[in-house]
């Protein structure tokens, strides 16, 4: 269907659209023209990838005087597929009504992991393995090499692509990584490094969080992006998580020992150039002097990270002295890895700022600030001298530089935390000392600054007024939307209290009472005899999860609940949880019903969609707080406390109940879905915690559904399941639509649209 929102022509691929996608649209809209940020939360299930897709592209189409590119962000390669998938689709129905015109350039772009197609490399292991296999055959010096020497292996693909030049490109069309890895295979060129030249010339591209918002990577591939760009950042309520690890660093014993090493094969590798090839050390003594720590452009292949600070923090400037010359810089290093191994000897807990940090290296070791500043770049410029392509083997010394460079140019939003053990297993010594970011509005600020709007969206961004103090922007549109719905599908209860009348909370004092746990498992017993296919679970944490299955298993409960419905359990292992999760839907597809343990904050709660008879229930066993007493976590509250005004108690309770709506919107995956929802903890009555989650939640949380027992929950949860067994009308003729056709828009935009909603 096509309508019009104010001057712009809307190409909308269904038949029909729901209410909300439709006021999403209005208000993304608002803050396009308005050329200003926004933050809009819209309910798991309505279609939001769609609205945001059809009314930006169709936005550009309808202005072609200014271009606007668009930039998505997504957390997983899986939402990355599943967003240019979407795009596809969208964008074969406008190239159907507007013809040629109409089409873009859009890819997805993720590591070398992801696109690479040489055998040879991508059988590496990790993600770092994978980038140095392909260092080691397209670094410059290497096919320089290879000119010489024919027996020295290169990358075929990417010979094809540069012998290709300017005939290597793409045309228009939307390119998921399977399609690039598809299109790199057929034209022998390397989809990577293609992918990554056609970047500045797509319409849109879609690709990780990180590529923007860690300064490492943003550096190499978002800094041509143009201004007259929209950024959306999709599944953001964790967005100032993301932000806060991009400049944080962690140095434990292994890392110390590991850039020990490092450096010793560094200064093999000097000794030999000194007898073989002194000119090439001499020439990067040269360019130092000049001042230069990059060498200028560098080719694609040989670009290693980035600077870890951001751009306008990092120094125009010479390098100082004493670490121009190779030897001299390798010896600073040597100093500063024996002061570090020297603060991780501590038996107790320390936390100091930046500014202590360096004036104590600086007195110790007698490394000051500007040669920190310089660590990362200086490191940079001596490993493309020295022509290392093993870049895995080297990033033990890199986290150093990260550290020394981050320590050296911040002195606020930072603090220095060094713990000799893990509060969780004080016996075991393993020393860490971290460089811990307070502040998210650091990292996003440049994004923020740099494109004209960016648009940050989720199904959870309950209280949404948080978000802009918590990342320090003034949003032109905030708006939270609810769910048009034509029967009641989302049946939320709180459960306070047993069938015996005791409270059930997983408060530290309460959390191992066997009263509690019995009661919880009551809960369960009585649920899988009630509730059809399948059930998911959501404890607090891995421990909790592991002592209560435990104390269930002695007392039979597990038995019990075992001769209703299977019962598979999410581990730290990512292979076992896949397979875990195969396992359950097979048991929910065949009618033999399954319960699914699993933890808030893990992989599952994040990513995992149960929709449809996948999931009918979610219980969420407690309010999933952040472990309170973790010494990053403290110093997180102080800053926000004395920076922005938050209070303790309201972000800790804040960042729980995100968690937790996180968790039970697993269930609702879209209108014609239904399931329910029991938060079993007594604090979730409180009405301070309760307020805080989502509206579209608390808009289904009736007053008699806020203080149950097990008995009572039962009851009603069989009452819910016989209504949702009855047929009902899809498209809402009870007076409410909730799908709307053209002609309903048309109306609506002739002023009778009031009676619709």
């Amino acid at each position: 269907m096509k309508f019009q929102i104010e001057d712009v022509t809307v190409y909308f691929p269904y038949d029909n659209i729901y209410p909300e996608q439709y006021s999403y649209m209005v208000e993304l809209k608002r803050a396009l023209d308005a050329k200003g940020h926004c933050l809009l939360e819209m309910p798991t299930g309505t279609g939001k990838t769609i609205a945001l897709l059809s009314l930006i592209t169709s936005y550009v189409l309808s202005k072609p005087s200014n271009p606007v590119k668009l930039l998505y962000c997504t957390r997983t390669v899986h939402e990355m597929e599943k967003t240019l998938a979407e795009l596809r689709f969208l964008h074969n129905y406008q190239v159907k009504h507007l013809g040629p015109s109409a089409r873009i350039l859009a890819l997805g772009l993720s590591s070398r992991k992801n696109l690479c197609v040489n055998p040879s490399v991508i059988s590496a292991e990790n993600r770092d393995s994978v980038d140095a296999a392909c260092r080691k055959l397209t670094a410059s010096w290497v096919r320089a090499m290879a000119i010489e020497n024919p027996n020295i292996p290169t990358c075929e693909f990417f010979e094809n692509y540069e012998k290709a030049a300017s005939d290597a490109v793409l045309p228009p069309g939307v390119y998921t990584l399977q399609d690039l890895r598809a299109f790199g295979k057929e034209k022998g060129w390397c989809p990577y490094f293609l992918a990554r030249h056609m970047v500045q010339f797509a319409n849109v591209v879609v690709y990780s969080y990180q590529y923007l918002l860690d300064p490492k990577v943003a550096g190499i591939i978002s800094k041509e992006m143009q201004r007259e760009s929209v950024v959306v950042f999709d599944e953001a309520h964790n967005i100032d998580n993301v932000c806060i690890e991009a400049l944080s660093v962690s140095v434990r014993m292994q890392t110390l020992e590991g850039a020990t090493r490092n450096l010793n094969r560094m200064s093999q590798e000097i000794e030999r150039l000194k007898a073989t090839d002194a000119g090439r050390l001499r020439a990067e003594y040269n360019r130092l002097v000049e001042g230069l720590a990059q060498r200028g452009n560098l080719p694609i292949t040989d670009t290693w990270f980035s600077n870890p600070t951001l751009p306008e923090d990092i120094l125009k400037e010479a390098v100082p002295g004493n670490i121009r010359r190779a030897e001299h810089f390798v010896s600073v290093l040597r100093r500063l890895v024996q002061y570090f191994k020297g603060r991780l000897q501590t038996e107790n807990v320390e936390k100091e700022g930046p500014v202590t940090f360096v004036a104590s290296i600086n007195a110790q070791v007698g490394i000051d600030q500007k040669m920190l500043r310089f660590c990362y770049d200086r490191l940079h410029s001596l490993m493309l001298t020295l022509e290392i392509t093993d870049t895995d083997e080297f990033l033990h010394i890199q986290t150093i530089c990260d550290l020394a460079t981050l320590v050296g140019t911040y002195a606020r939003g930072f603090s220095i935390i060094i713990e000799p053990f893990d509060e969780r297993m004080p016996h075991i010594p393993d020393p860490v000392l971290q460089l811990c970011c307070h502040d998210a509005s650091l990292a996003i600020k440049p994004v923020f600054e740099r494109f004209q709007s960016v648009v940050i969206t989720s199904g959870t961004l309950s209280p949404i007024d948080l978000y802009p103090r918590l990342l320090n922007f003034n949003p032109v549109v905030s708006r939270s939307f609810t769910m048009s719905l034509t029967r009641d599908c989302i049946c939320p209860m709180v459960l306070t209290r047993g069938s015996d009348q005791l409270p059930v909370s997983t408060k530290y004092d309460l959390r191992s009472d066997p009263g509690v746990e019995k009661n919880y498992g009551k809960l369960l017993v009585e649920m899988v005899s009630v509730v059809p296919d399948g059930i998911v679970c959501f404890f607090v944490s891995y421990s909790y999860m592991d002592g209560i299955v435990n104390s269930w298993h002695e007392s039979g409960i597990l038995k019990e609940i075992m001769q209703h419905k299977l019962v598979f359990i999410e581990t730290q292992d990512v292979v076992e949880t896949t397979l875990a999760l195969d396992n359950y839907r097979r048991a929910c597809d065949c009618g033999r019903g399954a319960v699914f343990f699993s933890v808030a904050r893990g992989k599952v709660a994040e990513g995992i969609d149960f929709d449809r008879h996948y999931g009918r229930l979610v219980i969420m066993f407690g309010v999933p707080f952040q472990y309170t007493l973790s010494r990053i976590l403290l110093a997180r509250l102080e800053y926000l406390r004395e920076t922005f005004q938050i209070r303790e108690g309201d972000f800790l309770t804040f960042d729980a109940l995100r968690q937790a709506a996180q968790c039970v919107g697993r269930v609702i995956r879209s209108k014609a879905d239904y399931g329910m929802m029991i938060f079993a903890d007594k604090r979730y009555s409180r009405h301070d915690k309760r307020s805080k989650l989502p509206g579209w939640i608390l808009s289904h949380l009736r007053d008699a559904h806020l203080n149950l027992s097990t008995d009572m929950a039962v009851h009603i949860a069989r009452e819910f399941l016989r209504r949702m067994a009855q047929p009902y009308d899809k498209t809402g003729a009870m007076g409410k639509k909730t799908l709307l056709s053209q002609e309903d828009l048309e109306k609506m935009a002739n002023g009778a649209g009031e009676m619709l909603f």
